[in-house]
């Protein structure tokens, strides 16, 4: 195949039918508008510590065939993959982890496809740029993280180290309802969903709001909760005040917005991305502690509007062994890293080898956890 390779000052500098050519519209997470919206914005680049260096594989016709989501990252904050005693390891044997690269959606652990492929014979050609930045920047390593399950042979033949996460997903088993849902459980468990559910809406309203119904009112409630949640769980907010309501001009159509309002006035919000088989549970925050609220809002409503769209699954976002007891299952994420050095190379595949053993382990007991019935 006849190609070049080049990188990118920004996502934005590539036109949107280019890019979106190669990504798609599946996975909403990938698209021009999403990776744009994060840089129009100021949630990455400047200071933030995701540089973005898209790799663009151009075909003979001058037109991208391939580009993959890359970032100069000076940290390893933001990606839900943690390479933190890597760094450490790194350091302390006297090299520099940072920079690195990183091909992902900031701050976005949602698995979807790390190579946008027009031509899928790009592939190689992709991985091979990815591969030629890390050696001639003379970066300590390339991660892909949260990569499809469909693109993880292209990176395994290619060389890089794969790696096995957990995550837990709720599946659309062609439920009418969430009644047809709550049959599966055990009858423990359905009473115990159905009283959580109550109390968590009593004396509120609960909007499903998308497109031109989410304004200026329901953005800045929203920006509240964020930073709300933001500051309890890492200290500082990665996206900034401007990300939601551009995210809502360019992808309004995409964006279910859930809201609860006491007397009228929000005190609670779940953000979801809309994509073409699932529905992704990505931001949440309150202003008033009600209990369960979480849980109604983020897991419950979210399936409520999965069965509804005709959806295949939700993807509630990293972490959460609480999401079992609510009907959220155990599935495998994958990442792939390109790492040069060949003794840093041996000690991470090691490592990687004992932790997948650990982690499928863990899953298998996960899954003896679910509530659904047993035994038919």
């Amino acid at each position: 195949m006849n190609v070049t390779a080049h990188l990118a000052s920004g996502v934005a500098e590539i036109p949107a039918e280019s890019w979106d050519a190669c990504a798609g519209n599946g996975n909403p997470f990938v698209s021009h508008a999403f990776l744009s919206t994060l840089e129009d914005s100021g949630s990455v680049g400047g200071r933030s510590g995701w540089q973005p260096v898209p790799v663009v594989v151009d075909g003979a016709d001058g037109a991208p065939v391939a580009v993959a989501p890359a970032y100069a990252k000076s940290h390893s904050q933001g990606e839900y993959v943690f390479d933190h005693a890597w760094a450490d390891a790194w350091e302390r044997a006297g090299g520099s982890y940072y920079p690195k690269l990183q091909i992902a959606a900031p701050f976005t652990p949602v698995p979807g496809p790390r190579l946008l492929l027009r031509n899928q014979d790009a592939a190689p050609a992709l991985i091979g740029a990815l591969e030629a930045v890390t050696d001639q920047h003379d970066l300590s390593s390339a991660h892909a993280t949260f990569v499809s399950l469909d693109q993880v042979p292209a990176f395994e033949a290619a060389g890089w180290l794969i790696r096995e996460g957990t995550q837990f997903h709720w599946r659309n088993e062609g439920y009418g309802s969430f009644d047809d849902f709550l049959s599966t459980l055990a009858s423990r468990k359905r009473k115990a969903i159905r009283k959580e559910r109550a109390a968590a809406v009593q004396g509120l309203e609960i909007r499903h709001l998308t497109g031109a119904q989410i304004g200026t009112r329901e953005w800045e409630a929203f920006w509240t909760f964020y930073q709300d949640t933001g500051s309890r769980k890492w200290g500082r907010p990665y996206l900034t005040h401007s990300f939601f309501p551009l995210l809502g001009e360019r992808m309004g159509d995409r964006l279910l917005l859930i809201l609860a309002e006491r007397d009228g006035v929000p005190i609670a919000g779940a953000l979801n991305l809309i994509g073409a088989d699932a529905l992704y549970g990505r931001y949440w925050g309150a202003t008033q502690e009600v209990p369960f609220l979480h849980f109604e809002l983020c897991y419950y409503q979210a399936i409520d509007a999965a069965i509804a769209r005709g959806l295949t699954s939700v993807e509630a976002g990293a972490q959460g062994e609480h999401k079992l007891t609510r009907g959220y299952a155990p599935v495998p994420t994958w990442s792939a890293h390109y790492i040069p050095n060949p003794g840093f190379r041996r000690a991470v595949a090691d490592f990687l080898v004992r932790e997948r053993a650990a982690v499928e382990m863990d899953q298998q007991f996960l899954e003896r956890l679910t509530p659904f019935r047993k035994g038919g």
